[in-house]
C-alpha cells in the first residue's frame, strides 16, 4: 500500500492507494496517528483508491475513527466505494465518519 500525504490549506489530506489489509494496516494507523497528531485535528482520509478492506483494516478505521474522535474531531472520510460504505454500515461504524463525495467538500467543512 503506498500512502499519500498533502496539505491544502490548514487540513492535511491522506490518500491511501491499494487494499487496507492485515499486512499493511499497522503502517497505515501509525502514518493516519502521525498525521492526526501533526494537523491537529484537521484531518481527511481520502479512500477513493481503497478498494477494500479486510478485518483488520476495518479494525485499524475504527481505532483512527475513535482517536480522531477522543480529540473533538469526527473523522473526515471522502471517496469511499459502495462495498466500504455496506460494510461500516452493517458494522455500525458509519456514525464514527463524516462522509463527503470528494476532497473539496471534506476540505471546506472545516471552514
Amino acid at each position: 500500500m503506498e500512502i499519500h500525504e498533502h496539505r491544502q490549506g490548514a487540513v492535511t489530506i491522506v490518500s491511501p492507494i491499494g487494499p487496507l489489509v492485515e499486512t499493511d494496516a499497522p503502517v497505515f494507523r501509525a502514518r493516519i496517528e502521525a498525521v492526526a497528531e501533526r494537523s491537529l485535528g484537521r484531518l481527511v482520509l481520502d479512500l477513493g483508491s481503497v478498494a477494500y478492506v479486510d478485518s483488520i483494516g476495518l479494525e485499524c478505521l475504527m481505532q483512527t475513527a475513535e482517536s480522531t474522535g477522543r480529540a473533538g474531531e469526527c473523522l473526515k472520510v471522502c471517496g469511499v466505494n459502495d462495498t466500504i460504505r455496506e460494510v461500516l454500515d452493517l458494522t455500525d461504524l458509519s456514525p464514527l465518519f463524516e462522509f463527503f463525495s470528494n476532497q473539496a467538500d471534506a476540505v471546506r467543512s472545516f471552514l
